[in-house]
């Protein structure tokens, strides 16, 4: 039987930094692509930012991935854009929608874009946001508009409206992708499907669940659910 994922408009990259689970995933056809931040580099331990990104490249060829600068300066984030962008083709630049300071880093965008750098702009959170990426980048660029709907869930506010009134406000940029980020749980993935998002990132951890539990028959996992308590009580040795 087909995995219901495959059957999804939405396109699903893989999120994280840990090699083998980054290959094993993207050996899988289910997976169009691949993205990374220092963060989860950072819980990978990985020390090397430029040996780690070359070593997964020299695999990775055909299909998109996302490299972060890290830089909290725009010229210095500008040359590193630069240098992270040459590495491959299937590269596209992560550049975080401002600073630490706030500054916004819509005149990078701007400049990144014009010189033909493939951009996921990213850490975006409000339409306005939005609105000034899709001013800012080059129609004739592929490119990525990361809006951390996972995050937005956080607070309590529904994403979806903002996801699809985001979807809208690209629509004048041909090449521009809306992309579901922050992912939390197997569900997200049909709500960015649902709102017209071209990619949704998902963590590892996610991912194997998706790919083990979409479309399970519910009395099934009901049953494995009875069974694991019981399981777990006799292990415990528990009585009353």
């Amino acid at each position: 039987m087909q995995n219901p994922l495959l059957n999804l408009k939405v396109k699903i990259f893989a999120d994280g930094a840990d090699k083998p689970g980054m290959l094993t995933l993207y050996a899988n056809p289910i997976i169009k692509g691949l993205t990374t931040n220092p963060t989860l580099m950072k819980k990978a331990g990985i020390k090397d930012y430029e040996s780690f990104a070359k070593d997964v490249l020299s695999s990775i060829k055909d299909k998109p991935i996302s490299f972060e600068v890290f830089s909290d300066e725009f010229a210095e984030m500008r040359r590193q854009a630069l240098k992270i962008a040459a590495w491959q083709n299937n590269v596209y630049v992560k550049i975080p929608i401002t600073n630490t300071r706030g500054e916004s880093a819509l005149p990078l965008a701007r400049d990144l874009a014009k010189e033909g750098v493939r951009l996921n702009v990213t850490a975006i959170l409000t339409l306005d946001q939005v609105r000034g990426v899709a001013e800012a980048l080059n129609p004739s660029v592929p490119s990525v508009v990361s809006v951390f709907a996972g995050r937005i869930a956080d607070t309590g506010r529904d994403p979806e409206p903002l996801m699809r009134a985001s979807a809208c406000l690209l629509e004048k940029q041909p090449k521009a992708e809306l992309l579901w980020a922050s992912v939390r749980e197997v569900l997200n993935i049909f709500q960015a499907d649902a709102c017209g998002c071209q990619i949704v990132t998902v963590p590892h951890d996610v991912l194997n669940k998706a790919l083990k539990m979409v479309g399970a028959e519910l009395n099934l996992v009901s049953l494995d659910t009875v069974k694991m308590f019981a399981q777990d009580a006799a292990a415990a040795g528990f009585s009353v």
